[in-house]
C-alpha cells in the first residue's frame, strides 16, 4: 500500500447572499389567505394543495411562521364568527340541523387546512409551543359557536327537549342528537360535562323523582318494578345511541336513587303486592326483578334478605306453635318440606341462588324448628312412615332425594341425640315385624346420617342390621339340628344384642305349651352353641300367623302380635272366657292385654272375638267369645293392635331422661378431652369448648356442664385453682 497524503475536503458557504422580497411575506399569506376562504366556502377544488403546501413550508422556512399563525387565527375567526350568525338565524329545529351541518363542513375545511400547514404543524408549533391547527380550529370552534350567548343556552334546551321527547315516547331524530352531543365529546370532556352532562344529569334527577312518586300512588309493586326495569334499560340504551359511554354509570345512578333506593321500603313493604305477598304467591318472575333492581343499590339485598328472614320465621313458629298441625306428625314434617321446597325454588329461580339467602333460609329453619321439642320425634316419625310403606313403588333416585331432604331437616335439630333415640325405636320395631320396604333405603340413610356425625352416631344402628343377620344364620343351624321339627309350628327368634337396640322392660307372658316347647329348644341350643351368654324374651315385641276357622268352616290366616295369639290358643279349649280368665292365664300386662282385646273384639272389620256387653272400651267384667260370624274377603287378615302413633306423657318423659341420662357421660368425656390437651382453663373457655364440640349431636345446657365439671372435681379429674375459683386446672 502506498503511503499517499489525504486530502480534506471543506465545503464553503455560498458566497452571494440571497436577498428575499420584503414583500414576499404578504404575498404569500395573500395566497394561502385566499385558499383559506375558498375552501370554507367550499371551493375547493381549483386550489393546487402541493403548491399551497410549498408555500406555507416557505412561509416557516424563511422565519414567518408568526404571521402564518396569526393570520390563520384571524382568517378562521372571521368564517367561524359568519358562521355563527348563519346559525343563530335558523329558526326551530332547523337550528339543530343547522348547526350540525355547519359542524360537518367546519371539520372538513379544518382537515384540508391542517394538511397545508402540515409543516408548520410539525416544525413551527411545536418549537413555539403553540396551539395545533386541528385543536386550535376545535377551540376556535367552541369559543365563537358553541359558546356563543345566542347558541349555548338554545343549543342545551333543544339537546335536552330531545331526550324529554324521546322519555315520552315521541321518536326522535337520535342521528342528528348523536352528532351535536359527538360534537361537545369532541371539543373536550369539560365541555361534554359542563355544557351537557350535568345540565342532563339534574333534569333527569327531577324527571325520574316525579315519575316514581306518581308510579308509587297508581301501581302495584309489580308493575312499579318493570316500569323501573324498563326505565333503566332505556337508559342504556340512550347511552348506546348518542351520550357518552362514561355518562352510562352517572344517568343509571340518577334512575337508581330517584326510583329504587328512595322507594325501597315503600316498594317492600306495599299493601297487598308488597315481598311477603309476592312470597305468598311464588310470584318468581316479580321477585327476580326486585332481586335484581335492589342489587343494585347500597343495601337493596339486605332489606329484602331482613324481611324474607322475618316472613318465614313468623310463618314457621306458627306452624310448629299450631296444636292443629302437631297431632299429625307426618302431616307437620311434610309442611316443613314443602316450605323448604317453596323457598329453595325463590332463591334458585329468583334470586340467584344467592349463599347470603340460603345461609338465611337456614337460620329461620333452624330457628323454628327447635321451637318445638318434639321435631325430633316428629321427623322420626316421618322416615318411619315412608320407609314402611310411603316409598312403595318410588324410583331410587326419587327416595335418595325423600333422604336428602330428611337428612336436611335433620341438621337443624338442635338435640340430634334425641332424634337417634326416637330413630333407633322406629328402625327396632320396622325391622322386627319385616315392615321396612327397603333395604337399601334404610342403609342409605343410615350412610347419610354417619356422613353427618360420625362412626359413633350410627354404629348402634348397624349393630341391628347386623343382629337380623345373624339371626336368620342362626335360625337356619337351629332347623339343621333339629329336622324333626319341620312337621310343628315354626319358630323364628331374632336374638338382639342389649347394647344396640332400644331398652324394653322384659315382660313375660305365658306362652301357649307348643310355644313354650319350642322356645326352651330354641334356648338350649343357641346357649349351647355360644358361651357366655344369657336370653331374655321379649313376647311383647313378637308376632304369629295362625290358623283359625270360624263357624261353617270359614278358613282364615291371622296376622297378629304374640300377645293376641296367647289369647285367642286360649279358645281352644273354651268357647267363653272372661276378661279375669285372660289375665290369670296368661299374665300379660293389664295395659297391653286391653288394648290386645280391644283390637280383637271392638274393631269392625277385624273383630274375629265378641265381647259382652258391647262397647268401646275393656272392663274387668266382660266376657269374651269366638265370633262365629266374623267374615272377611281376605284369607289373609292382619290384626293391628290398638296403639297411639305417638308417645304418651310418661313415654315422652322416660325418652326424655334416658337422653339426659345418655349425656352426662357425653359432657364429661369433652371436658376431660378440652383439659387434657389445655392443662388448665377459665369457667366461661370450658362453656364454650364443650358446646362447640358437641353441637353436632345436641346443644349442651350451661347449668348440665356445671354439673358435670363439679361431678369431675369431686372424682379427682379436675382441680380448682386456690386464688380464682373459676379457673380449672386438669389432674393427671
Amino acid at each position: 500500500m502506498s503511503n499517499q497524503k489525504r486530502r480534506n475536503f471543506q465545503i464553503e458557504a455560498f458566497k452571494h447572499r440571497v436577498v428575499v422580497d420584503p414583500k414576499y411575506a404578504d404575498k404569500t399569506w395573500k395566497i394561502l389567505e385566499h385558499a383559506i376562504h375558498e375552501i370554507y366556502n367550499h371551493n375547493a377544488s381549483g386550489l393546487s394543495f402541493e403548491e399551497l403546501y410549498r408555500n406555507a413550508y416557505n412561509m416557516v422556512l424563511h422565519k414567518f411562521g408568526d404571521k402564518l399563525y396569526s393570520g390563520l387565527v384571524t382568517t378562521m375567526t372571521v368564517h367561524l364568527q359568519e358562521i355563527s350568525k348563519s346559525i343563530e338565524a335558523a329558526q326551530g329545529s332547523l337550528f339543530l340541523e343547522e348547526l350540525n351541518r355547519k359542524w360537518n363542513d367546519h371539520n372538513k375545511a379544518l382537515q384540508m387546512i391542517r394538511d397545508i400547514l402540515m409543516y408548520m404543524d410539525r416544525t413551527y408549533i411545536p418549537s413555539t409551543l403553540k396551539t395545533p391547527v386541528h385543536e386550535l380550529g376545535m377551540n376556535l370552534w367552541r369559543d365563537n359557536i358553541v359558546h356563543s350567548s345566542k347558541i349555548r343556552t338554545r343549543l342545551l334546551n333543544m339537546l335536552l327537549e330531545l331526550v324529554l321527547r324521546e322519555r315520552t315516547g315521541e321518536v326522535i331524530n337520535r342521528g342528528l342528537t348523536r352528532n351535536l352531543i359527538k360534537m361537545l365529546m369532541d371539543l373536550g370532556c369539560s365541555v361534554y360535562e359542563e355544557d351537557f352532562e350535568r345540565p342532563f344529569l339534574e333534569v333527569s334527577s327531577e324527571f325520574y323523582w316525579g315519575e316514581s312518586q306518581k308510579f308509587i300512588e297508581c301501581c302495584d309493586c309489580g308493575d312499579y318494578l318493570k316500569k323501573a326495569e324498563r326505565r333503566l334499560n332505556e337508559e342504556m340504551e340512550r347511552v348506546t345511541h348518542y351520550l357518552d359511554a362514561k355518562s352510562e354509570k352517572k344517568i343509571i345512578s340518577v334512575v337508581e336513587e330517584e326510583m329504587i333506593t328512595n322507594h325501597m321500603m315503600g316498594l317492600i313493604h306495599m299493601e297487598n303486592s308488597g315481598l311477603v305477598n309476592m312470597l305468598l304467591d311464588d310470584k318468581f318472575v316479580d321477585l327476580g326483578r326486585m332481586y335484581d333492581l335492589f342489587c343494585r343499590v347500597p343495601n337493596g339485598l339486605l332489606r329484602i334478605r331482613e324481611v324474607m328472614t322475618s316472613h318465614i320465621r313468623d310463618t314457621g313458629k306458627q306452624l310448629v306453635s299450631d296444636p292443629e298441625r302437631l297431632k299429625d306428625p307426618v302431616e307437620f314434617v311434610q309442611r316443613l318440606l314443602d316450605e323448604r321446597d317453596k323457598y329453595d325454588n325463590i332463591i334458585t329461580l329468583s334470586f340467584n341462588n344467592d349463599k347470603t339467602f340460603q345461609n338465611a333460609l337456614n337460620s329461620s329453619f333452624e330457628y323454628f324448628i327447635n321451637l318445638n321439642p318434639r321435631s325430633p320425634e316428629f321427623i322420626s316419625l316421618f322416615v318411619d312412615e315412608k320407609l314402611r310403606k310411603g316409598l312403595k313403588g318410588v324410583s331410587e333416585e326419587d327416595v335418595e332425594i325423600i333422604l336428602d331432604k330428611v337428612m336436611m331437616l335433620f341438621r337443624y335439630l338442635q338435640e340430634k341425640d334425641v332424634f337417634e333415640k326416637y330413630y333407633k325405636q322406629h328402625l327396632a320395631k320396622r325391622l322386627l315385624s319385616g315392615k321396612t320396604v327397603s333395604d337399601d333405603a334404610e342403609r342409605s340413610l343410615i350412610v347419610k346420617l354417619k356422613t353427618e356425625c360420625g362412626y359413633q352416631f350410627t354404629s348402634k344402628l348397624e349393630g341391628m342390621f347386623t343382629d337380623m343377620k345373624t339371626s336368620q344364620d342362626t335360625m337356619q343351624g337351629f332347623y339343621a339340628s333339629h329336622p324333626q321339627l319341620d312337621d310343628g309350628p315354626t319358630l323364628t327368634v331374632q336374638v338382639l344384642t342389649t347394647g344396640s337396640w332400644p331398652t324394653q322392660p322384659s315382660v313375660t307372658c305365658n306362652l301357649p305349651a307348643e310355644m313354650s316347647t319350642l322356645c326352651e329348644k330354641f334356648r338350649a341350643y343357641y346357649l349351647g352353641t355360644h358361651t357366655g351368654r344369657r336370653l331374655s324374651w321379649q313376647t311383647n315385641m313378637g308376632t304369629a300367623d295362625i290358623k283359625a276357622i270360624f263357624g261353617k268352616c270359614q278358613k282364615h290366616e291371622l296376622n297378629v302380635s304374640t300377645y293376641q295369639m296367647c289369647v285367642l290358643m286360649l279358645f281352644n279349649n273354651a268357647d267363653r272366657l272372661n276378661y279375669k280368665d285372660i289375665e290369670q292365664a296368661t299374665e300379660i300386662p293389664a295395659s297391653d292385654l286391653k288394648r290386645c282385646l280391644q283390637s280383637m273384639a271392638c274393631v269392625k272389620g277385624k273383630n274375629v272375638l265378641r265381647k259382652e256387653p258391647m262397647s268401646k272400651d275393656i272392663w274387668e267384667d266382660d266376657a269374651f267369645f269366638v265370633n262365629d260370624k266374623f267374615t272377611s274377603k281376605f284369607y289373609k287378615v292382619k290384626i293391628g293392635t290398638v296403639v297411639a302413633q305417638k308417645e304418651s306423657e310418661p313415654e315422652k318423659q322416660e325418652t326424655r331422661q334416658r337422653v339426659e341420662e345418655d349425656r352426662k357421660p357425653q359432657i364429661e368425656a369433652a371436658i376431660v378431652r378440652i383439659m387434657k390437651s389445655r392443662r388448665q382453663l377459665d369457667h366461661n373457655n370450658i362453656i364454650a369448648e364443650v358446646t362447640k364440640q358437641l353441637q353436632l349431636r345436641f346443644l349442651a345446657n350451661p347449668t348440665e356442664i356445671k354439673k358435670r365439671i363439679e361431678s369431675l372435681i369431686e372424682r379427682d379429674f379436675l382441680e380448682r385453682d386456690d386464688t380464682d375459683r373459676k379457673l380449672y386446672r386438669y389432674l393427671a
